[in-house]
């Protein structure tokens, strides 16, 4: 017993010291345009790309959050969303909007929804041959996606599934108690705050995710001893601390239209948002649209999440689904390969069958 127990001490100091279980492992891609802020990664061997295509199912376009790596679609072997999506025979491709800082004060959401994320698409659309393709995006992923398809109607998309995508601020704690403190004084001192930092730094992201999963870490050291001879268990718990590690920052514009326009005037919740004279209404979308939400998601309520059924009723085809997990759990995980990612193929399947 006193053995065991010394391993298990051991094991947690060599981790907690930096020991890596297992490699980094991505599954196989081509990057074929590279761009600090738009990069574009198609996934997939050349045998799985030329059976997708030769089955005629359009590609699907994987939308990252802001502030988020994009390696959140592919955190590692059972992690990894773009390896579900192959494997239900479709080719995902992801964008990547990389790192932010000072250089970027000045990029805003238009800059994601009127430019990059509509040349991504064109992109894909040129290198694979379908005349439209889908959308699945995560958290603020799903918010440009929804922003892009209001002001660009035409777009080649056929869908959108937004996953853990909050649209209404006001159900989402604590922003409501932000807002009435910060009511007297016109919310200026959260504005002026983020107009001298210039945005919100990639520490202060960093340290912001891991408080929302304060439980996670005050038990990971009880977690590791526990599992100290379970290799799988403690390479998972590894790929969820690299990709805590690896988030961005918010650019400096992006973070106080979060503030202005979505916390504290919560236009989205109205769905018409107005970008300082550039107004987006997201009433008039009119594709296909699948949402998810979770009653234990501690970044974007179940519903924050389930408002949208309300808002983009005028699609006349919107689908909501509950998977009961975390905010990332929603994406990469158990309840992720067991739900999440089975009905996003079963709406696209759907659409699929329709079109025959």
């Amino acid at each position: 017993m006193a053995a065991s127990r010394w391993k298990r001490v051991q094991t947690l100091a060599r981790i907690l010291g930096g020991h890596q279980v297992a490699p980094d492992t991505e599954t196989p891609h081509v990057t074929f345009f590279d761009d600090p802020q738009r990069t574009l990664r198609r996934y997939g061997t050349a045998e799985q790309v030329s059976a997708a295509r030769a089955s005629g199912r359009p590609p699907i376009l994987l939308v990252p959050p802001l502030a988020v790596p994009a390696r959140c679609y592919d955190l590692g072997p059972g992690q990894s969303a773009v390896e579900h999506l192959l494997a239900a025979g479709r080719i995902p491709y992801v964008v990547d909007f990389g790192d932010v800082g000072q250089a970027h004060r000045q990029v805003g959401f238009e800059t994601y929804f009127d430019d990059i994320v509509p040349q991504a698409i064109d992109r894909v659309l040129a290198d694979y041959p379908a005349d439209e393709l889908d959308v699945a995006a995560w958290s603020l992923g799903g918010t440009v996606s929804l922003l892009m398809l209001a002001a660009h109607p035409d777009l080649p998309v056929r869908s959108l599934t937004a996953i853990g995508t909050p649209l209404d601020y006001d159900a989402v704690t604590p922003y409501p108690l932000v807002k009435r403190v910060m009511r007297p004084v016109g919310g200026a001192p959260i504005t002026g705050a983020l107009k001298v930092m210039g945005g919100i730094p990639a520490p202060l992201v960093r340290i912001a995710y891991r408080a929302l999963a304060a439980d996670r870490e005050l038990k990971k050291p009880l977690y590791i001893m526990r599992n100290a001879d379970d290799h799988e268990a403690l390479a998972r718990m590894q790929v969820i601390d690299r990709f805590q590690n690896a988030m961005p920052g918010y650019a400096g514009k992006v973070s106080l239209q979060m503030w202005e326009n979505f916390v504290y005037r919560d236009e989205l919740a109205s769905g018409v948002v107005d970008f300082d004279g550039r107004v987006v209404d997201l009433t008039t979308i009119r594709k296909p649209i699948q949402l998810f939400g979770s009653h234990r998601d501690a970044i974007a309520s179940w519903d924050a999440a389930h408002h949208g059924v309300e808002l983009l009723s005028g699609s006349s085809d919107v689908h909501f689904q509950t998977v009961e997990t975390s905010h990332l759990g929603l994406i990469a995980g158990d309840a992720a390969a067991e739900q999440t990612w089975p009905r996003v193929e079963e709406f696209l399947d759907d659409l699929d069958t329709r079109e025959v």
